[in-house]
């Protein structure tokens, strides 16, 4: 059997155990009242992640109002790529992520009306550029059948932890690339969908949104495992990604977040702004689970206008009870507890 040349550190066996440790808890987060937002939100946060990778210009609230139904002004192939995906994720709970021809059908969907022949490997060769030049020229197109046999057969067939062998099989698809457009979004997709079969909580928890937030970072560990003809630097960057992406968001119940930021902030908050109102404590406490949330997220997932949020936000932050850390695209919420 081929196998792909790979080395596990001491360091991802520690994050593998720590992983494991981390997913039950985020489980039950899926499990409270409002996993249904948690889903939506998600979902519209995976999609506007994995095409804005890929230099789709749609914002999250266009992504959503697509999702909704509603008609949007913007150019066609980029609203193209946006019902393609949804109805790429609408296959989701159907694909096999070990079966090959599963691969073939999801990318005829997800580039439906895009490329030429979608749902086919490539006929043409392929080279990666950047700023400096050529970064990687891909196998000859020849090859691509036989190559791509072989990583699911290994795929299938290895013992590896599924964690090292979803991030091996990424890094492969994307050393490979296999089709002449959309392998970015296929190999994350791909991910999520190995990570699946070790937790069900991976549809939820994406690949995409992993990346989205470090996309250079990504970008670095593909080019460093390519050059060492090793993708152990990958495994471990994508292994920390994951790591930290659960770290963000534990399991705590609701319940629980919203006493541990009522009880220490409720009445200081209130001696200084009496008529705070409820809305704006469901602001607060969402925003201290979900740190990376946008207004928009927080909007959706609380049912409130975007505008409500934003103004809840300043309200907060004139409080002194919430900060930004980072830049609007990457940063993260923080709710003072002092």
């Amino acid at each position: 059997m081929y196998t792909p040349p790979f080395t596990i550190s001491a360091e991802a066996i520690n994050k593998i155990a720590e992983i494991s440790g981390l997913i039950e808890r985020y489980a039950i987060r899926l499990e409270q009242k409002d996993a249904l937002h948690l889903r939506k939100v998600n979902r519209i946060r995976t999609i506007h992640s994995s095409l804005a990778i890929e230099g789709n210009k749609l914002t999250e609230g266009e992504v959503r109002d697509i999702i909704n139904g509603k008609n949007i002004v913007a150019p066609v192939k980029e609203i193209q790529e946006v019902k393609n995906a949804i109805k790429t994720y609408e296959m989701y709970p159907y694909l096999d992520a070990f079966k090959e021809e599963d691969l073939l059908k999801t990318h005829a969907q997800m580039m439906e009306a895009i490329i030429d022949y979608p749902g086919r490997y490539r006929h043409s060769g392929v080279g990666l550029f950047s700023e400096q030049g050529l970064v990687h020229m891909a196998p000859p197109a020849d090859r691509v059948p036989y190559l791509m046999g072989d990583l699911f057969a290994w795929l299938r067939q290895s013992k590896d932890h599924l964690l090292i062998r979803s991030c091996v099989f990424h890094y492969e698809f994307e050393f490979i690339h296999p089709f002449a457009d959309g392998n970015g979004r296929m190999g994350r997709l791909w991910q999520s969908l190995i990570l699946g079969k070790l937790h069900p909580l991976f549809e939820h928890l994406p690949v995409e949104n992993m990346v989205f937030s470090n996309q250079q970072a990504y970008y670095d560990a593909i080019t460093a495992s390519t050059q060492a003809a090793d993708s152990g630097v990958f495994i471990d960057f994508m292994l920390s990604e994951i790591l930290e992406t659960l770290k963000n968001h534990q399991g705590e119940e609701l319940n629980d977040v919203h006493d541990k930021v009522h009880d220490k902030v409720h009445d200081k908050v209130h001696d200084k702004y009496p008529d705070v109102s409820d809305s704006a404590w469901k602001v607060l406490d969402y925003l201290a689970e979900n740190t990376c949330a946008s207004a928009i997220m927080a909007a959706e997932a609380l049912g409130m206008s975007e505008r409500m949020v934003r103004k809840h936000i300043a309200t907060l932050k004139s409080a002194g009870f919430l900060s930004r850390m980072g830049s609007n695209k990457n940063g993260k919420w923080v709710v003072g507890l002092a």
